[in-house]
Order: structure tokens, then sequence, then C-alpha cells
């Protein structure tokens, strides 16, 4: 995925990060990985949900912290949640067989991305909480 330029957008309730995730999964394809980085309680699952909705997964999309990794029954393509808060590095990604999800025939979600590495063709998604409490949500927009 080649990507033209960065965009911001302000989220001003869960409902709009959950739209704006729904936007960004209308465009995703078979393999595509989106990498999703911000504190925590800044909306990852929340936008996360967004782009599972867009893929039509019926179950609701819970924070896989305790899962590492989610799979879910969509209509479109394969959805795959990850979380690597409790992931230590590459070899411990390796491990939990995370590796197959990453090349495999859907679409992967990746909450803390920082802590394995990940192609340079990943979707990177930054969402920050700002002092008034709205989002902001900064991501590249591919070609």
């Amino acid at each position: 995925m080649a990507f033209l330029h960065y965009k911001n957008d302000i989220s001003s309730t869960p409902e709009e990060t959950m739209l704006l995730g729904k936007k960004i999964g209308g465009i995703l394809k078979q393999g595509d990985i989106v990498a999703l980085s911000g504190k925590l309680g800044a909306g990852k699952t929340i936008f996360a949900r967004g782009i599972a909705m867009s893929l039509g997964v019926q179950e609701t999309l819970m924070s896989p912290t305790y899962t590492i990794i989610s799979e879910y029954e969509a209509k479109v393509i394969p959805f795959y949640h990850m979380d690597m808060y409790r992931i230590s590095g590459d070899d411990d990604f390796r491990l939990t067989g995370g590796e197959e999800f990453l090349y495999g025939r859907g679409v992967c979600v990746i909450e803390w991305p920082e802590r394995i590495s990940l192609p340079s063709s990943a979707l990177y998604v930054y969402i920050g909480i700002m002092e008034d409490g709205k989002r902001l949500i900064c991501y590249r927009i591919p070609e």
C-alpha cells in the first residue's frame, strides 16, 4: 500500500472514532495491517470496532489484552485483532503464532504495535487525547 500524505482528524465522541475506523476499514483489503498506537483509554479498540463493522463482523469486538490475538468471522474477509501490550518483542510474537496472521488472508488490526516489527506497508494510526478530551487521530492516506 503506497501513501500520499498524512491526515489528521478530530473526534469528539466514541461514535465519531468508530465511524472513522469504519471509513478506514472500507478501503482495506486482504493482507492489510493496521497499527493502532495511543495511550490507554485513547480509543484504539473503539477505532478497531469501526474497522470490524466495515468488514461485516457481527460479534462485539472486545479488547484482546488477555487473549493477545482474537479472530473474528466477517462477511468480507477475516478480521484479526491483536494486542501486543503483553508481548516483549518479535521472538515472543513469533511464539504466539502471530506472524501467520500478519501474512494471512485477512485484515490485522494491532494495538501497541511498537512492541514488534511490522512491514513498512502497515497503515499506522495514532490516537492522542487532547486537553479537552477530544481525540486527535493521525493516519496516512493510501493511494
